[in-house]
C-alpha cells in the first residue's frame, strides 16, 4: 500500500514537471498578462522598416516579425493579441527596450558583442556591409579623400568611429554631423551639406533608389565593417528569443525566405515603387543555410 502510494506521488511529481517547465516568463508572461505586444519600429530604415504612403510601417524586418507575432499568438492561444507599435530611433530604441516600453525591436540593427552585454537578438536575417556614400561631382574616390571634410551619419551609430579606425582613415580629420534618422542623413548629402554619407550599404541603397537622380551617387570602395541585424530582444529572455529563433530558422529551411527577400530587396517596394535592384550576398546566404545570433566584435 505504502509502495502504490508512492509510486502515485512520484507520477503524479513526474506528470506536473511538463506544465511547471512551460510556466511562462520574461516577455511572453508580459504579453500573457497584459494582453499586448508592443513592436518597436523604424520610420526610414528602408527596405527594412519603414513608413509607407498610407504612413503605416512596413517592411523585411517587419514583415519577419510579423511572422514571430503570429507565433507568439498560436504559443498563448491568443488569437485576438493586441499589436502596439511604437516609434524609435537608433538612440532610444535600446532604452525603449529595456525599460519595457517595447517588447521587440524590428528595424536594422546590429548584432554586436558589445550590445548583447545589455539586449539579446534572434537570429540574424540580413548582413550588410558599412560603407560611404557620396556624390560623383564630388571627385571623392576613397576614404583618404575625406580628409578635412564634413561627413553624415546618424545619431546613436557608430560608423564614423570605423572611419577612424579602419587603415586609411587613422590620419585623417572629419568634422563630423549627426542626423536624427536615416532620412536626415542622407539630406544632408543630398543637399550638399556634407560630402558623404556613412551607413550600412543596403540603407543607404534604399535611399539612392528613392533618390530624385539616383546615378548622382556612388558607393567608396572600402569596407569599413560587416555587420549582421537581428530582431532585438531583452537580454535572457530566453522564452521568447527561442520562439523567435524558431520562427525565423523554420522561414530559412523552408526556403520561403527567398520569396520573402525578392519581395522587400528585388522587386518594387512602397511608397515610391523603387527596386533596390540588391541581391543575396554570399555572408547572408550562408547565414540562411546555417542561422545564428552570433555578434560582430
Amino acid at each position: 500500500m505504502l509502495i502504490r502510494s508512492f509510486i502515485a506521488l512520484t507520477l503524479g511529481c513526474t506528470l506536473a514537471l511538463p506544465a511547471a517547465a512551460q510556466e511562462l516568463t520574461g516577455t511572453m508572461k508580459k504579453i500573457k498578462d497584459t494582453g499586448t505586444l508592443t513592436v518597436g519600429y523604424r520610420e526610414s530604415s528602408i527596405p527594412f522598416s519603414y513608413l509607407d504612403d498610407k504612413q503605416q510601417p512596413v517592411g523585411y524586418a517587419m514583415e519577419l516579425c510579423g511572422r514571430v507575432i503570429d507565433a507568439v499568438k498560436a504559443e498563448l492561444k491568443m488569437p485576438a493579441l493586441k499589436i502596439a507599435l511604437q516609434p524609435v530611433t537608433s538612440s532610444n530604441r535600446i532604452p525603449l527596450l529595456q525599460n519595457g516600453t517595447i517588447d521587440m525591436e524590428c528595424g536594422s540593427t546590429t548584432n554586436s558583442v558589445e550590445r548583447q552585454k545589455t539586449v539579446s537578438f534572434s537570429v540574424s536575417y540580413f548582413v550588410t556591409n558599412v560603407t560611404a556614400a557620396v556624390k560623383k561631382s564630388s571627385g571623392i574616390k576613397s576614404i583618404a579623400d575625406l580628409n578635412g571634410k564634413p561627413v553624415s551619419t546618424t545619431s546613436g551609430s557608430t560608423s564614423v568611429q570605423l572611419i577612424k579606425a579602419h587603415e586609411k582613415g587613422k590620419s585623417i580629420d572629419l568634422k563630423e554631423i549627426y542626423g536624427k534618422d536615416h532620412a536626415e542623413s542622407f539630406l544632408l548629402l543630398s543637399d550638399d551639406r556634407v560630402s558623404a554619407f556613412v551607413m550600412d550599404d543596403i540603407l543607404i541603397a534604399g535611399f539612392i533608389a528613392n533618390a530624385k537622380n539616383p546615378a548622382d551617387y556612388v558607393f567608396l570602395p572600402e569596407v569599413l565593417r560587416t555587420e549582421p541585424y537581428g530582431i532585438m530582444l531583452r537580454k535572457d529572455d530566453t522564452q521568447f528569443k527561442a520562439l523567435a529563433d524558431k520562427t525565423l530558422t523554420a522561414i530559412y529551411k523552408s526556403g520561403e525566405i527567398n520569396k520573402i527577400y525578392s519581395k522587400w530587396f528585388q522587386s518594387p517596394i512602397p511608397p515610391k515603387n523603387a527596386n533596390l535592384n540588391f541581391p543575396v550576398s554570399k555572408e547572408l546566404a550562408e547565414l540562411f543555410k546555417n542561422p545564428n545570433d552570433a555578434g560582430v566584435k
